[in-house]
């Protein structure tokens, strides 16, 4: 599910990949608004699939991150005022969350973001975050495996 759950730099929230067009892509707002747009290619689009967060050992996928925020919130909207909250606050939450995450690169901003991104797709309905994350139709894994 999340390769298809994509952000848009410069465009707040989250959104969720519709259809491919000639010269765009087709998403749909996952907030209470559902509202359609393209996304050119001159947009930044990253799926959230192919996002990582820094830990002591090795990179850890978001789908991960975002099933230990699940397992530790109980599948509800997380119970810290990430808007609001001091550093201190964002950094001992996210510490209980993932203990092992690189407090030299993984800045308040990164914890606040993945929060945000958190409660919008727990409002979408969407909980299962660590199901296999297979390329979507027509992603470059698919050409590279036909031309081998």
């Amino acid at each position: 599910m999340l390769q298809t759950i994509l952000s848009i730099a410069g465009k707040p929230g989250l959104y969720k990949l519709v259809t491919r067009a000639k010269n765009s892509l087709i998403v749909e707002a996952l907030d209470e608004t559902h509202k359609r747009m393209p996304a050119f290619a001159t947009d930044r689009v990253t799926s959230l699939a192919d996002i990582a967060m820094y830990t002591e050992a090795e990179d850890m996928p978001l789908a991960q991150v975002l099933a230990k925020v699940r397992d530790h919130e109980g599948a509800k909207p997380v119970s810290i005022n990430w808007r609001k909250a001091s550093a201190k606050e964002l950094t001992s939450f996210f510490a209980e969350v993932l203990p092992d995450y690189d407090r030299d690169r993984v800045h308040n901003s990164d914890i606040k973001k993945l929060l945000q991104w958190y409660d919008i797709l727990i409002k979408s309905g969407i909980t299962e975050f660590e199901e296999e994350l297979a390329p979507t139709e027509g992603d470059n894994v698919d050409a590279r495996k036909s031309e081998e």
